[in-house]
């Protein structure tokens, strides 16, 4: 086998022909963890050095926090500022501890301004005036503008560095102007942001019309439309205007209309990612602010809380379990099949919650039809309840030979699978319009309704036809 083809088996730094570069994200893992169990402090440093500043920030970030501190010792130097600024807060926060100002100063000197930015969130007030003192002119300006913003707008996440050229010159003047300053394009521009004199944006330059036409027409002939995004606005709504118009990059612009920064697609990805993360985070009553390798008191503490109200809600429909008492003590079958109701409920639930949140969150869902996606669930919720009820009072024919007992599961289940369903809708539209994150409290809400219903509708069915 080929060292491109990696073996299934766990990679070891003693095969002489082994290449870490050539694998995958879990086995360069692997590889670090056996270089730190060994000290190999010469080897880690050669192995990050040939790494990207995004591959040590997700390595970093799948070590506890003893092994993280080792590993940052080993980072090249000339890597370390670009590293901090892809670690998640909780991530960085240790490692900067003991880093002096001057070192910060030195990890940032080559950064732009959202990167020394986002590390210098980490440190005292006092370190962040030290840094600042040692910046160029142009990127403290910057930076200090990023800081006015809050974390959620657009402004906080903008790129203040931007590429702008005036209407008033021709396309000569401005090829000569790239030719110059070549360095200022990435391989990704194609278009030129256009202001006037007092920095109002007037639109786009493509490249394309900058080459083909007569070099000595000015550029306010060729100005084309541009998507702008306000800088206050919500980075959420700003996600989701470049989903809608599929545009790479915004500009981004003040309530006067003066061009203040670019937002980059780059960006907008960490956004979604982040809401991912948060979402899924959210759905399962785990803090946004706990991460994988977190210590263990901080998780317990974290989780205890939801746990705590998850209980409360247990307890609710235990107590309306405990108000069928005669008829569960008379008839032990109802013992047996009682979980069942409860359980399709709250898958069937599950299902449509997931599909109303993921459409909230994609800008899906509103007006009227939130009216249509009501009865659509209604209706499948019905469908699928009868289809499930039919099948399990088969089985439970078959296996307690009694026609009530078969009648009671049946109708059971299909009044909980319909009523999963509408409550997998309404629960988090009825939050979204108290302003409250349906991620974070529907999932519970939900299982208790599916709970109750269930537990009512067949103890209740169970106590008028058994007893």
């Amino acid at each position: 086998m080929s060292a491109a083809t990696p073996s299934p088996e766990r990679p070891s730094k003693l095969q002489g022909n082994y290449n870490p570069l050539e694998y995958s994200a879990e086995y360069k893992l692997l590889y670090l963890q056996d270089l730190v169990a060994d000290e190999a402090y010469t080897a880690i440093t050669e192995f990050l050095a040939k790494q990207s500043e995004y591959e040590i920030a997700n390595l970093l970030e799948s070590f506890p926090t003893q092994d993280r501190l080792l590993i940052w010792a080993q980072v090249p130097e000339q890597l370390k500022g670009e590293v901090l600024a892809e670690l998640e807060f909780d991530t960085r926060q240790p490692l900067m501890e003991n880093i002096s100002s001057k070192e910060i100063s030195l990890f940032t000197q080559d950064l732009d301004a959202q990167d020394i930015s986002e590390i210098l969130e980490t440190v005292t007030d006092t370190v962040r005036t030290s840094v600042m003192a040692t910046l160029d002119e142009d990127i403290r300006i910057q930076v200090n503008k990023l800081d006015t913003y809050a974390d959620w707008e657009v402004g906080s996440y903008m790129d203040p560095d931007i590429i702008q050229v005036q209407d008033d010159i021709s396309l000569a003047q401005v090829q000569q102007w790239l030719r110059d300053n070549e360095d200022l394009l990435d391989d990704q521009s194609q278009e030129l942001l256009i202001v006037d004199q007092s920095q109002q944006l007037l639109g786009l330059l493509s490249l394309v019309d900058l080459i083909k036409h007569e070099q000595s027409s000015l550029v306010s002939s060729f100005i084309d439309t541009a998507v702008t995004i306000n800088d206050r606005l919500d980075i959420q709504d700003a996600a989701a205007i470049f989903r809608s118009e599929d545009i790479r990059f915004a500009p981004v612009i003040n309530s006067h209309g003066e061009l203040v920064g670019q937002l980059n697609g780059e960006d907008i990805m960490e956004i979604i990612q982040d809401d991912v993360d948060s979402t899924m985070r959210n759905l399962a009553g785990v803090s946004q602010d706990e991460e994988l390798f977190a210590p263990i008191l901080t998780s317990a503490k974290s989780r205890s809380i939801w746990l705590g109200i998850n209980l409360c809600t247990a307890l609710l429909a235990a107590a309306v379990i405990g108000q069928f008492e005669a008829v569960l003590a008379k008839v032990v079958a109802l013992a047996i099949l009682m979980p069942v109701v409860a359980s399709m409920g709250g898958i069937a639930g599950s299902q449509t919650l997931t599909i109303v949140i993921r459409g909230m969150a994609m800008g899906q869902i509103g007006g009227s039809n939130r009216w249509w996606l009501f009865n659509k669930e209604l209706w499948v919720g019905a469908i699928n309840g009868i289809i499930w009820a039919i099948i399990m009072a088969i089985i439970a024919q078959m296996w307690f030979q009694d026609v009530r007992i078969s009648a009671v599961i049946g109708c059971a289940i299909a009044i909980n699978m319909t009523a999963a369903n509408v409550s997998g809708i309404t629960i988090p539209i009825v939050l979204k319009n108290m302003d409250i994150d349906p991620a974070l409290s529907a999932s519970v809400i939900l299982t208790t309704v599916t709970d109750i219903v269930g537990f009512m509708s067949f103890l209740g069915l169970a106590s008028v036809l058994l007893l």
